[in-house]
């Protein structure tokens, strides 16, 4: 696996230990071109950057150094991690994002993040569940990698949480079946919610469950569908 250097500035000068890098947070870029994006995530102005870049081509930039902080994440949480820059690997994809023309990932970008996830996983011991979206540790703030990442592609070379379909006795009221569907989502790691309490903002968090787990049906609706593989997931 080739991978060229291009180094941000944009880091935390302090080094981090090997074991506290427990995540991979992925990216899109979201913005017009690879040069923008690159010239974005080197801007001193900016304060944002990644660990690595993937280009549609499939090529592989290292930004910043594993053992330093990227500003990838911002404000985040996952499970009893909160600010996960401090504890992970963030990748950005070249994609133009859902404001500027949602791009299919190409082949050979998704390919290369498969052998670089590998690579990573192995040299950090990180658990399959532990490589997240953008959109999974930030619903209220963020919708990338978006409908169109192959988390299914990923799930099958045991990057990410995958579940095993059973039987499920469903009879349950639309209430009840949304509070068990929040409850399964705090078992899974997802924050920015009340179990027992709705509020207008978690439409977005159904969004980003459904972008990750069922990509054809982005509604915001907790239906039996969207119910069963959150349970399916932490059952």
């Amino acid at each position: 696996m080739k991978i060229s250097f291009d180094l941000s500035p944009n880091f935390t000068k302090k080094e981090r230990s090997k074991k506290n890098i427990k995540f991979v947070i992925i990216h899109y870029t979201g913005m017009q071109s690879e040069i923008e994006s690159i010239k974005k995530l080197k801007n001193l102005k900016d304060k944002v950057s990644c660990h690595y870049l993937i280009n549609r081509k499939g090529e592989i930039l290292q930004m910043v150094r594993d053992r330093n902080i990227a500003w990838h994440a911002g404000k985040s949480k996952w499970k009893k991690f909160v600010n996960l820059n401090d504890c992970s690997i963030g990748i950005e994809l070249v994609n133009k994002g859902h404001k500027l023309g949602y791009q299919n990932f190409t082949k050979k970008q998704i390919n290369s993040l498969i052998k670089l996830c590998k690579s990573l996983k192995k040299k950090y011991l990180i658990k399959n569940e532990n490589f997240l979206g953008h959109s999974d540790i930030a619903p209220l703030r963020k919708i990338d990698p978006g409908e169109k990442f192959p988390w299914k592609k990923l799930c099958g070379h045991h990057l990410g949480k995958g579940y095993k379909k059973t039987k499920i006795g469903i009879e349950v009221n639309q209430k009840k079946m949304t509070f068990l569907f929040f409850k399964n989502l705090k078992k899974l790691g997802y924050r920015y919610f009340n179990v027992n309490k709705r509020n207008l903002k978690d439409e977005k968090i159904i969004k980003s469950f459904q972008r990750h787990y069922l990509p054809n049906n982005v509604t915001g609706k907790v239906d039996q569908k969207t119910y069963k593989i959150s349970h399916f997931l932490t059952h």
